[in-house]
């Protein structure tokens, strides 16, 4: 089995194959104050719990946005699971060019979530991901990331009016009964939901015409499904895109690297 890991600033998700099937996921909350034995207990224990047959696992492979804790993890699943994993950077055979003014500045979620996404449309690509920021990432016909849009997320963009507005109260981030809110929860969450729809409709048509090509569009993340339904321009959502590619991403280079071990016998 395959330990993929994807280290976000909200979230830590985890996934397991078995070959190329996803068989179990679980997500924690990224906390960069716990140490790699905290994170290798508490792996180990979800792993018990989700994944009986835990012991299987004979590779793992992250990507992380956080760099205080890509090592952190790193030791965490070497106690855990006695594997020293992947992890996503410079060097890491992709399958993609990376044609932006500093590379090594693109988060390594970003260039998983594109080579994800080329690898299931072998064609040009929008991929809009809400996590803590949502990002809009474009791949070219040719294999090609070419860059994208950083919009503040959802929750970051809500956390920042609450703490400014005296007035308004925390509320459940869900869809309103219609667009015109008649009390302040329903303006608020039309506003959530629509307005963030709104945005990722402007985006993709002001994307799709500057890139010239046909684009397929896909989402991921948290709030995708909550936000997508009422979109028209993404025609679907992969919940768990980002470990998708992170399993390719295994593949490609250890397949490459036992092509070198043999070259080199």
């Amino acid at each position: 089995m395959l330990l993929a890991v994807d280290i976000g600033n909200t979230n830590i998700v985890f996934g397991l194959f078995a070959g190329t099937e996803l068989v179990q996921t679980f997500r924690i909350a990224t906390v960069h104050t716990r140490t790699a034995d905290e994170y290798g207990v508490l792996l180990q224990q979800l792993l018990a719990l989700r994944a009986p047959d835990h012991r299987r696992v004979e590779a793992s492979i992250i990507a992380s946005v956080v760099p205080p804790l890509t090592d952190v993890m790193s030791e965490a699943i070497r106690h855990a699971v006695a594997r020293v994993p992947l992890v996503v950077g410079p060097g890491t055979k992709t399958g993609i060019s990376v044609v932006y003014d500093h590379p090594r500045d693109v988060g390594a979620d970003r260039i998983v979530n594109a080579v994800a996404a080329f690898e299931r449309f072998k064609s040009g690509a929008i991929i809009v991901d809400f996590g803590t920021a949502t990002t809009f990432d474009c791949v070219s016909p040719k294999a090609e990331y070419l860059g994208g849009v950083i919009v503040p997320g959802v929750r970051v963009s809500l956390d920042a009016l609450l703490g400014k507005a005296a007035k308004l109260s925390r509320i459940e981030i869900a869809e309103p009964p219609q667009v015109v809110g008649q009390n302040t929860t329903h303006a608020l969450q039309s506003g959530i939901v629509h307005g963030y729809a709104s945005l990722v409709d402007g985006l993709v048509k002001k994307l799709q015409t500057e890139l010239g090509f046909p684009c397929r569009v896909l989402a991921t993340g948290g709030l995708a499904t909550l936000i997508v339904k009422h979109c028209q321009t993404v025609e679907g959502v992969d919940d768990h895109l980002t470990l998708e590619g992170l399993r390719i991403l295994h593949e490609r280079n250890t397949k490459s690297e036992g092509q070198r071990v043999r070259a080199a016998q």
